[in-house]
């Protein structure tokens, strides 16, 4: 066998993590040929290659699936991960060794200031391999392709679909995509989808933090914008208008940490709402005064729906204007001016709505295509560059503020209750007693993943982000219709590792080559239910 014991799943990580991958880089691209060839080394596959696929997603990029098959077996644990990783710049004079962990491991040896204190310490005791994406999350994928080979070497009497995708860490664009192909294998060839397994890595909850976590669950991520829409005038007359920012500093001060968007599950508690852009829209320097502006704002939920952060949105946007609107009012009392008017709080459809009464909805819809036309823009962009054309075509309705929602949405997905579930954490607990892993629980996995798409239950509010997400059906959707044929439970269940996304990124190497392995072994055994996998 080829990854059958630590020296040889070590070499396979590291062989993964050396073939670069930063989203939306010619890497990314390259990465899924490169593993479908890897694959293609196991007998295997070579025998059955309709099993191994390439799925297109966007942007030349594609997911791989790689199925095992039992004969007439139906039960299937799907096995996800993603290969994408983040940029490597902040690695600086050492980035040419940034997807070289034996060698930058061996660099940080001799530049040990170059990380935080914690990590220096990992770094003298051995126990840890440095490298952008070894723990965010190539060592999950890596576990995944030993599980295959395994279960093929030893015949388990389950199927198992490992699927990998692009993209994860910023529209989720391969999951997206790869829930239609799973969908249609489930369909083509009547597999039962049993468990949705991701290997995403278990994180520390501070420096100090030693404790390893399963995840029964996903946190849920949603993004409110908002377009502020001002009135523009000259610098010298400063009263005869009023500037976006000023309108969205108010907005920004109740968002920023407002624990209205709190919820609570199991003891768990979602992380306060933060700021994640803010911007003017005025292109260079003049005298006229920016009246038009944008702010992105991140939300955790775990049971809320679209319509209810909506809600409490909206409430938040009305009390912020109130305030903006007094202060406002408070100056031009006492410079005797009359001001330009009361601040309107609307969401984007009714925006749409009066807009497509005004110019008709053919003009509505050229003013949308020219803006996605701009290749040069994000989703997050577009959807924001459309709310602001219709406002232009719309000044009556200024001052106001639009509120809408910007790509990407992860819906919650939780599993604790299900009885699968519960059995097999139970197992997992009691399993990680042999190696003296420190194993806890965690209900909502606080990283997001792209388990977020394994399960999903719309509700009457679901139209309210479709009417208001501007790109809603244009460059982004959720393949809501397939989702809605798993049934299947989630639950993930990775590696210890710490600081993804920083120059420290670090993956503990007895838990990822010796531990885990055993564990998502065991796991397996206990899925497979009624048959059980050869020793």
């Amino acid at each position: 066998m080829r990854w059958n014991s630590p020296e040889k799943l070590r070499m396979l990580l590291s062989e993964l993590v050396s073939w670069e991958s930063q989203t939306l880089t010619q890497g990314e691209q390259q990465f899924s040929t490169k593993l479908q060839a890897k694959l293609q080394q196991l007998t295997y596959f070579e025998k059955y290659p309709e099993y191994l696929n390439l799925c297109d997603v966007d942007h030349g990029r594609q997911v791989v699936s790689a199925l095992y098959k039992q004969e007439n077996v139906q039960e299937t644990v799907v096995l996800i991960s993603h290969f994408d990783t983040v940029q490597i710049e902040e690695y600086g004079s050492l980035m040419p060794l940034a997807t070289m962990p034996e060698e930058l491991t061996n660099a940080f040896l001799s530049n040990p200031d170059m990380l935080n204190e914690s990590a220096k310490k990992d770094l003298e005791s051995g126990d840890y391999l440095f490298g952008r994406g070894v723990m965010d999350m190539k060592m999950g994928l890596a576990l995944h392709m030993q599980m295959i080979e395994r279960a093929i070497e030893e015949q388990w009497p389950i199927n198992l679909l490992l699927v990998t995708v692009p993209d994860e860490e910023v529209n989720s664009a391969g999951m997206r995509q790869a829930v239609k192909h799973i969908n249609e294998l489930q369909n083509d060839l009547d597999l039962n989808i049993v468990l949705f397994l991701n290997s995403e890595p278990s994180f520390s909850q501070d420096p100090t933090d030693l404790q390893e976590y399963i995840y029964s669950g996903t946190i849920g991520k949603i993004m409110p914008a908002a377009l502020f829409y001002g009135k523009e005038t000259h610098v010298g007359e400063p009263l005869k208008g009023m500037t976006a920012p000023f309108m969205s500093a108010f907005l920004t001060t109740e968002m920023e940490w407002n624990d209205k968007f709190i919820e609570s599950e199991y003891g768990e508690v979602t992380p306060l709402p933060v700021s994640l852009q803010l911007k003017d829209l005025k292109d260079q320097y003049s005298t006229q005064t920016p009246y038009r502006a944008v702010a992105l704002y991140n939300v955790f939920l775990m049971k809320r729906s679209a319509e209810e952060i909506m809600s409490i949105f909206e409430d938040v946007a009305n009390e912020a204007m109130k305030k903006c609107q007094s202060r406002y009012d408070d100056v031009c009392t006492k410079q005797g001016i009359k001001g330009v008017g009361k601040i309107r709080v609307l969401r984007f459809e009714e925006l749409h709505e009066h807009a497509v009464t005004k110019l008709g909805r053919e003009k509505v819809s050229e003013l949308t295509a020219n803006v996605i036309a701009n290749k040069a823009l994000d989703d997050r962009e577009m959807s924001l560059r459309i709310a602001d054309q219709l406002m232009i075509h719309c000044q009556e309705l200024a001052p106001a503020v639009v509120l809408l929602f910007a790509p990407p949405y992860y819906p919650a997905a939780n599993s604790s209750d299900n009885p699968l579930i519960q059995g097999a954490i139970s197992l997992l607990l009691e399993e990680s007693k042999k190696y003296n892993i420190p194993l806890q629980q965690i209900h909502y996995f606080n990283g997001i993943c792209d388990l977020s798409y394994c399960q999903f239950h719309a509700d009457k509010d679901w139209q309210t982000y479709e009417k208001n997400t501007p790109v809603w059906g244009k460059t982004y959707d959720i393949p809501l219709q397939e989702m809605a044929q798993f049934s299947a439970p989630v639950l993930n269940v990775g590696p210890f590792g710490k600081d993804a996304h920083q120059i420290s990124e670090r993956l503990h190497v007895k838990s990822a080559f010796e531990e885990m392995p055993e564990l998502l072994y065991a796991l397996l055994k206990f899925v497979s239910g009624k048959s059980k996998v050869t020793e």
